[in-house]
């Protein structure tokens, strides 16, 4: 059932008695649907009472009525029979483990060795390497099988070649269907993924444990392993259990030659796929994309251990092969995780450059990894409430890969007292100015610009090597410039002189006196060097100043393909939201975001500022090839381009199209000329259709616009 579906009536409209069957298929349906909404969504609509009386209703019906029971009725999740003990079965497709790496240079030289396996079979038809990238889940490898379309088996990984059958505690996951959403079922699929329980989910499990007088589990990964062996199944049902898919093993009746397409047709069958899984065109964007996700993985409710890059293709893949225990299309990049538990002591919350409210846990000091950790980001408000911190709560923090301290979760069985609930605040805490939360996003942010904090944060990052750059330019001199009101703006910084900065001072702790302060002068030579630093960014250039003066969604990429069209502050200014969206890889959100800015009086009070004070606002002009426009075979044309293409990437069509004097646009309407189609064009040629636009393959636009010299 899709999350835009009615919600299903829970009422018995006076069926519970004169027709039992309707009322059991509305109680399965509705318990479906609250099954979907907390277990994939995390949106529970009812509380847990109310879920459980729908539940008993149901048993009850059924035990009244056996001849209605449906062989995927929500009460076989709560659990069967016990079994007497585990069968092996074989894997009808080996089940194989995945090599792994610890380093980036490892895992560059493992995919550059898979492109090269490649090329050294590729024919003309062959299309270059694409990678799907996905976070390696900590939790127990499984196979689900289903067939016509009803979940018939459930197995562990074993040696690979046979598993442990453990259907009956599969069936106790409640993101996992008994039968697949589609009137259509193929004969035989084979899922392969991941089980895995929530850190939030091991907490309370944990309280239940002490209650219990047991001893609590120490991680999700021990716990899911016990969990999913059982053989009371009843026991698996209490301990929430869940399933990402991120493979297949035999599959009948299902058409799809990519991965990507695989996990969309998983998720169309209401099967969680493997989250955020992105497809990237080329081992060089893989390999970037690393740093990227590394910082994001902090705010995961799971466990991972790693990242996953897999050969999107499945024809490459069959190239490719297996080895005896891997195959050779996937490789696996391992962070080594590291863990302690201490006291949380406090919970403050920052301001930051963009006036994002970020909460921080302030802990009682502990060695992890070889640093000693005492603050660790708790993200955002809907953090705090899912893991359920409290000041005074003894929680684990883990680091991964020695970068980000991230409390994993709380130790609620050793809770003592009752601990109240972080109240997040509901004004700024530095301005008092009004909070408001993102449209549509989980981000508190202060609204005020003239907001203090703010403009600490964006100095500081104004000043970084990923802004422009200022040598001595730091929090402490940030925070003395401030302190002493010398700067007020971005501007303020060209102002400065070094004498006026060599007799700054400001105190610091006298060594070996205890609490004792002393009057520390900035002096010359700091001063003359803070100068030069300042001095030496004013040429930085406007891409460098765009992604400097915290604009959202404006970094260093995307301000260097917005100002390679608008090179200078005057044709920035001029350009409205569709141009600049119109740029490959830009998009409204952005071009709304940058237009805004400039438009309102703050943006365009810094960017004049700038310019005034004598900081370059421009880029090289591009240097115009001497051929009439008007002479161009695409000249006055706007093009689409849409699916697969054979000899062009994304960027290359965009930029062919943009060298024989066309537009090329990124959605179709009426004033589009043509639309160039490739493989699995999909709504942008229906829409073209609809409107009458002329459709090209790509055969046909090289045979009519490119010559010889030009499609090589």
């Amino acid at each position: 059932m899709s999350s835009s579906s009615p919600r299903p009536n829970t009422e018995s409209n006076g069926k519970t008695e004169s027709d039992p069957q309707q009322r059991i298929a509305e109680l399965s349906e509705s318990i479906r649907h609250h099954d979907r909404l907390y277990y994939q969504l995390a949106q529970p609509e009812i509380s847990d009472l109310e879920y459980d009386r729908l539940m008993e209703e149901l048993a009850s019906l059924e035990r009244a009525h056996p001849e209605h029971v449906q062989p995927d009725s929500p009460t076989l999740r709560v659990g069967g029979d016990v079994v007497d003990h585990l069968v092996q079965v074989p894997h009808q497709v080996p089940m194989l483990s995945i090599d792994n790496t610890y380093s980036r240079d490892e895992l560059k030289a493992a995919m550059l060795r898979i492109e090269k396996a490649l090329q050294a079979e590729a024919n003309d038809d062959d299309q270059p390497v694409a990678w799907v990238m996905e976070y390696k889940i900590d939790g127990v490898a499984g196979s689900i099988r289903y067939e016509d379309g009803v979940l018939t088996l459930g197995l562990t990984r074993g040696n690979g070649v046979v598993g442990d059958d453990i259907t009956h505690n599969v069936r106790t996951i409640r993101d996992l269907p008994l039968k697949l959403n589609t009137d259509n079922p193929p004969k035989v699929v084979e899922l392969r993924g991941e089980i895995y329980m929530t850190g939030a989910d091991l907490a309370d499990l944990n309280v239940r444990q002490a209650e219990a007088g047991l001893e609590p589990y120490k991680n999700t990964r021990n716990v899911t392993a016990g969990t999913i062996r059982l053989l009371d199944p009843k026991i698996a049902s209490e301990r929430k259990l869940r399933f990402f898919c991120h493979g297949s093993g035999q599959l009948d009746g299902i058409d799809v030659t990519d991965h990507m397409t695989f996990l969309k047709w998983v998720e169309s069958m209401g099967i969680p796929a493997t989250p955020d899984a992105v497809r990237l065109a080329s081992t060089e964007q893989a390999l970037a994309a690393v740093a990227e996700l590394e910082t994001e993985m902090s705010e995961l409710p799971f466990e991972i251990d790693g990242i996953v890059f897999k050969v999107d293709s499945f024809a490459q893949r069959e190239k490719l092969g297996v080895r005896s225990k891997s195959p050779r299309w996937v490789i696996a990049y391992k962070f080594e995780r590291y863990e302690a538990t201490t006291r949380l002591e406090a919970i403050e919350v920052q301001v930051g450059k963009a006036g994002t409210i970020t909460p921080v846990a302030y802990l009682t000091p502990v060695d992890i990894a070889d640093t000693t950790v005492s603050r660790a980001s708790l993200h955002n408000a809907d953090e705090i409430e899912r893991l359920d911190v409290r000041v005074g709560d003894l929680v684990v923090v883990e680091k991964a890969g020695k970068i980000i301290p991230k409390v994993v979760r709380v130790e609620k069985h050793a809770r003592t007292g009752d601990l109240p609930r972080f109240e997040f605040p509901t004004r700024c805490p530095e301005c008092d100015g009004p909070l408001k939360q993102d449209d549509g996003g989980v981000y508190i942010r202060c609204i005020n610009p003239q907001c203090p904090a703010q403009l600490r944060q964006r100095l500081i990052y104004f000043g970084s090597r990923t802004g422009m750059d200022i040598d001595g330019l730091g929090e402490e001199v940030v925070d003395l410039l401030l302190g002493k009101k010398l700067v007020a703006s971005y501007a303020d910084l060209y102002r400065l002189d070094a004498e006026t900065l060599a007799g700054l001072t400001w105190p610091r702790q006298r060594k070996g006196k205890g609490d004792e302060m002393i009057d520390v002068q900035f002096g010359q030579k700091n001063a003359e060097n803070l100068i030069q630093g300042i001095e030496a960014s004013r040429t930085r250039g406007l891409a460098r100043v765009l992604s400097s003066i915290s604009i959202r969604h404006v970094g260093p990429r995307v301000a260097k393909l917005i100002t390679a069209k608008f090179w200078n502050l005057e044709l920035l200014r001029q350009a409205t939201t569709d141009q600049i969206a119109s740029i490959h890889e830009i998009g409204e959100r952005i071009a709304e975001s940058l237009v805004g800015f400039l438009a309102s009086d703050v943006g365009a009070a810094i960017v004049t500022d700038l310019e005034a004070i004598g900081v370059v606002m421009s880029e090289p002009e591009p240097v115009e090839v001497d051929v009439d426009p008007s002479e161009l075979p695409l000249a006055g044309k706007n093009v689409v381009a849409t699916g697969t293409l054979e000899h062009y990437t994304r960027d290359e069509i965009k930029e062919r199209i943009e060298a024989l004097g066309g537009r090329a646009a990124g959605s179709v309407s009426k004033k589009t000329d043509f639309v160039i189609a490739g493989e699995k064009a999909g709504s942008k040629l229906a829409k073209a259709e609809a409107l009458g636009v002329e459709v090209l393959s790509e055969a046909e636009f090289r045979a009519r616009y490119e010559t010889t010299d030009s499609a090589e």
